[in-house]
C-alpha cells in the first residue's frame, strides 16, 4: 500500500476505485441522514427546517415538478447545518454534479431571492434579486422561492413523508455525475 499518491500503481487504485462507486451509490441515503439533522435545529420558525424542506419538496411535486427539482426543493437547505450563513452555495456544490446547471444556480442563489419577503426587516434590500433579472435561471428561482419555499412553514399543511422523494433522489443521484457542470447542459 502507498503512503503518496506518487508511489500508487494502477494495483493499489483499483479498489479504492470500486469502494468510491459503492460509497456513490449511497449518497441519497447519506443526503437524507444530513437533510435530517435539520428537524434537530429550533431557530424560531413555525416549523423546524427537515419539515420545512419536506413542505417545499410536497409543494414542488404537486405542483408537477420533476424529479430534479423537487430533489432541489428538498434539499435546497441542507447546507443550513453547517453553513447558515451561505447554505445556499453548500447546497448548490453538494448538488451540483447531480443537476443542471441552471438548477444549481437556483439553489445558490434562492437565500437572495427569499429576501424579497423579509430582507428589510435586517436591514437588506428587499429587491435584491432584481440584480439577477437577466440571468437565464431568474424565472425558475423566482417560482421556487415565491411559490414553493416562502410557503412551507405551515403547520397544518398536509406534508407528504420523507419516503414519498426516496425514488426521485436515487434516480437523480443515480445519474452519472456531470463533473464541470458549467460545460454541460445549460437546462
Amino acid at each position: 500500500m502507498f503512503r503518496h499518491f506518487d508511489e500508487a500503481t494502477a494495483a493499489d487504485w483499483k479498489p479504492i476505485d470500486e469502494k468510491f462507486v459503492a460509497f456513490q451509490m449511497g449518497i441519497a441515503g447519506q443526503m437524507i441522514a444530513h437533510l435530517q439533522l435539520l428537524a434537530t435545529h429550533d431557530l424560531g420558525y413555525p416549523v423546524d427546517r427537515y419539515v420545512h424542506s419536506l413542505q417545499t419538496a410536497t409543494r414542488a411535486l404537486r405542483d408537477g415538478a420533476d424529479d430534479e427539482m423537487v430533489v432541489c426543493a428538498l434539499l435546497h437547505d441542507i447546507g443550513d447545518t453547517l453553513a447558515p450563513v451561505n447554505h445556499g452555495p453548500m447546497a448548490a456544490a453538494m448538488l451540483a454534479p447531480y443537476i443542471s446547471p441552471l438548477n444549481a444556480w437556483m439553489i445558490e442563489h434562492h437565500e437572495e431571492f427569499q429576501g424579497f419577503f423579509y430582507a428589510e426587516y435586517f436591514g437588506g434590500d428587499k429587491h435584491a434579486r432584481d440584480t439577477y433579472r437577466d440571468h437565464p435561471a431568474f424565472a425558475r428561482t423566482a417560482r421556487f422561492t415565491d411559490e414553493w419555499d416562502q410557503k412551507a412553514f405551515d403547520r397544518d399543511y398536509d406534508t407528504l413523508p420523507i419516503e414519498t422523494f426516496l425514488p426521485a433522489m436515487e434516480r437523480v443521484f443515480a445519474r452519472e455525475p456531470w463533473g464541470d457542470h458549467t460545460k454541460s447542459n445549460e437546462g
